[in-house]
């Protein structure tokens, strides 16, 4: 059963989880109790008119970065160039065209302004990321997330423009491969990750990659990248 938390920082053991993943409720978005839930695995998915809910899901999707597959058309658009791939130089914007995305299926978005608020103070303390593409000087799409030491918990991507998030995180691959990360927390299943190569992992299996990660060397503040996108894509394997 789902576990109502207090004010003190903790999380019950994940294994406690509900078969659709949710462990608990209630609780704040204060940076510290964010760090704890991603470092254990767990993440803030809010509903309206709820409490506050946290979740573990069995299984978890995950993309190793040894196993990425970007294809020949992105590839071959990368090369073509016309964009600009930037990184923590708009975070607010980026969690803001976010929060305003169309979604298949989806009514309204999980993104509240309490959690942008929340992801912004952690940008601003050097452990939220936003990776941008831009072109003729607009904002046309990209993503956002949480490093722990070296895995990239990604939270939530938007396009204005075809494939503008894609360029935004193929060039994210390719550097965290370079940075010595090892996967890509992608939470839940979609079928556009899964292109990337994201599969289903036991959570006991995702649960030992995440501790070994968090253990790597944190990349704590403001990233700037060290690899243009072409640069980046071809350091990935696939295609």
């Amino acid at each position: 059963m789902p576990v109502e938390l207090g004010s003190a920082l903790a999380f019950p053991d994940v294994r406690r989880a509900t078969e659709d993943g949710l462990l608990a409720y209630g609780g704040d978005l204060r940076p510290e109790r964010l760090l704890l839930a991603y470092r254990q695995g767990v993440f803030p998915w809010p509903t309206r008119g709820m409490p506050l809910l946290w979740f573990s899901p069995d299984p978890r999707f995950v993309l190793p970065l040894d196993q990425v597959h970007v294809g020949r058309s992105l590839r071959k658009q990368v090369r073509r160039g016309g964009f600009e791939i930037r990184v923590d130089t708009a975070f607010a914007q980026v969690i803001d065209a976010c929060r305003r995305a169309r979604r298949p299926g989806q009514r309204g978005t999980w993104i509240t302004a309490e959690m942008a608020r929340s992801y912004t103070t952690l940008h601003t303390l050097g452990h939220a990321h936003s990776i941008e593409c831009w072109v003729e000087g607009a904002l046309v799409g990209g993503l956002y997330g949480v490093a722990v030491g070296n895995a990239f918990c990604g939270e939530s991507m938007f396009a204005e423009r075809p494939d503008a998030s894609k360029l935004a995180f193929a060039t994210l691959l390719g550097q965290l491969l370079a940075w010595g990360f090892d996967f890509v927390d992608c939470q839940v299943h979609t079928e556009h990750l899964e292109r990337f190569g994201a599969a289903e992992m036991p959570r006991e299996a995702f649960l030992r990659r995440l501790e070994r990660a968090r253990e790597g060397p944190a990349r704590v503040g403001r990233w700037s990248l060290e690899l243009d996108p072409i640069s980046a894509v071809d350091r990935l394997p696939g295609g």
